[in-house]
């Protein structure tokens, strides 16, 4: 039998047919045009979700299990998303209606979570019993999972890593704290960080890479000049990995996975990242003299991740 998982973003819907091998079949996307009226959103759910069932060359009746991953709190037990600022939605019963629109039974869950979970039975996480994955971007996302489960606290808003705080007094971050992880491990972080060192240096060969304009500064642009030799490039790599190593030192200290799982564009570094990672927590974490240590790995799906998870959210052990 297959599975429909749906990622609903802040900027696309996409919609994917994944089979029992947990490869993705066929999808189908549109833009989600946010925010507006939750009635249109659902409809243009459907109608990807259709149109993915149509690409698959399956029919509906041949698909066991459907869910949607979304920004915000979710009420998993009846589907409601209670919350999701960059959708405009407030206690919004998704999985009622996309029932409505398709006959069929939908389960919900934060994106992040359904990323998560999705790396955990067919990506990076594949063998652990507990497992954690933090995604880097725009912001800093967080799953969390629990003897196959995954764990979003009693009102639907836990698992939000990115918003625990490594450095009292900190950087000013989106959630209205300072000193969160997500201000300093964040894609958008460390393009500040490596602005603020590109303005101290003008002679780093990151002004050449972004064509002198700061604008065109990405979350890659520290680690080419990294590779390229630029010592400025090397000192704004080693911070971050510092910052990141703060905050997943904590999450092993809280949760001790047998893996933690990086995702997001930054994570395609791979052994640039896991590397200094693994060596950094190794050493700072309570249970490093102990034998049995959590695996630090890169993400394995990419944007398949959430599509696979949502699809078999319904289906946790």
């Amino acid at each position: 039998m297959y599975r429909l998982g749906i990622d609903l973003g802040g900027t696309n819907i996409v919609a994917g047919v994944v089979d029992e091998n947990y490869s993705v079949v066929a999808k189908s996307n549109i833009k989600t045009l946010a925010p507006r009226p939750a009635q249109e959103i659902a409809d243009d759910m459907a109608k990807v979700a259709f149109e993915a069932i149509k690409r698959s060359g399956v029919t509906i009746d041949d698909i066991s299990g459907f869910g949607i991953g979304t920004p915000g709190s979710v009420e998993a037990k009846t589907g409601k998303v209670i919350y999701a600022n960059n959708l405009g939605f407030n206690n919004v019963p998704l999985a009622d209606m996309m029932e409505e629109r398709t006959g069929k039974k939908f389960f919900v869950a934060n994106d992040a979570d359904s990323a998560a979970y999705g790396e955990y039975i067919a990506g990076a996480g594949k063998g652990a019993k507990d497992f954690i994955m933090i995604t880097l971007g725009t912001g800093v996302g967080g799953g969390i999972i629990l003897d196959g489960k995954i764990r979003a606290g009693y009102n639907g808003a836990g698992g939000e890593l990115g918003h625990t705080v490594i450095q009292m007094n900190g950087e000013a971050c989106t959630c209205g704290r300072n000193g969160c992880f997500e201000a300093y491990a964040s894609a958008t972080a460390l393009i500040r960080q490596t602005k603020q060192a590109m303005i101290k240096n003008s002679s780093s060969i990151m002004w050449e890479i972004c064509d002198g304009d700061l604008l065109k500064v990405n979350g890659l642009t520290a680690f080419d000049a990294m590779r390229a030799g630029d010592e400025t490039g090397k000192q704004v790599v080693d911070m971050y990995i510092n910052y990141l190593s703060v905050g997943i030192t904590n999450f092993i200290n809280i949760f001790q996975p047998g893996i933690l799982c990086i995702g997001g564009g930054i994570s395609k570094e791979g052994d640039t990242i896991i590397k200094p990672l693994t060596r950094i927590v190794g050493s700072d974490n309570y249970a490093r003299t102990i034998e049995k240590k959590t695996v630090i790995k890169a993400a394995q799906l990419g944007n398949d991740a959430g599509i696979i998870g949502a699809a078999y959210i319904g289906e946790q052990k």
